[in-house]
């Protein structure tokens, strides 16, 4: 059990499949890069891509791109992250019901953060995008970091003093991440994965003004 609301200092989400789907959106933008490549000329489709949803950019390289030399599909993915940023820019992607009415009562109670395993600029164009950047403090990534989800969120946790965080995610990495920081797990159930090891569960966004 979470407990009151008052023994919560501050949530830390999750960005896909959390806060928004770019599924088909970052397909489209990835398609683009790897069908100008004459060696792959691969289409992703958003099926693939939400396989491999929580991984981190490398480890979606190997099982995207598994008869590449470790070089040349690095060099591919950063350059997929890239283009990706700039799409999203362009085109946004969904967001999940109530986000923005939820965050805005959130952030009146509540310190709010993003970690997400994700490119540098990736949260900032989510943020950007969507006019969110007031809601949010801080934000960590492995693209600023090289570090695993678990570590960023002991970055966000210790610079920023929090006593009693949260953190809201979808898939079970998230939760794994979320304890071995020390922090207690939210499973958004609406998201792309699966996990029966959380503290809480909700099964829409809003939900989470009700803990």
């Amino acid at each position: 059990m979470l407990g009151t609301q008052r023994d919560i200092d501050s949530i830390i989400f999750d960005l896909d499949g959390t806060l928004w789907d770019a599924t088909k959106e970052i397909a489209n933008s990835w398609s683009e890069v790897l069908i100008k490549n004459r060696n792959i000329i691969k289409e992703i489709t958003e099926d693939e891509l939400k396989g491999y949803m929580g991984l981190r950019l490398e480890d979606i390289a190997e099982k995207m791109l598994p008869d590449v030399d470790k070089e040349e599909r690095e060099k591919l993915i950063k350059e997929c992250g890239k283009y990706e940023n700039v799409y999203l820019k362009k085109y946004g992607a969904k967001l999940y019901d109530k986000i923005e009415e939820t965050l805005d009562r959130l952030y009146k109670k509540y310190k709010l953060f993003i970690v997400s395993n994700c490119q540098d600029g990736y949260i900032e164009t989510f943020l950007e995008y969507n006019s969110f950047c007031k809601y949010f403090k801080d934000f960590e990534c492995p693209g600023r970091t090289n570090l695993p989800k678990s570590e960023n969120i002991k970055l966000i946790v210790n610079r920023n003093n929090l006593k009693n965080p949260i953190y809201v995610g979808d898939t079970h990495m998230d939760g794994e991440a979320a304890r071995k920081a020390g922090v207690r797990f939210i499973f958004a159930r609406y998201g792309f994965g699966s996990t029966k090891e959380y503290n809480h569960v909700i099964d829409s966004f809003s939900e989470l003004l009700y803990l």
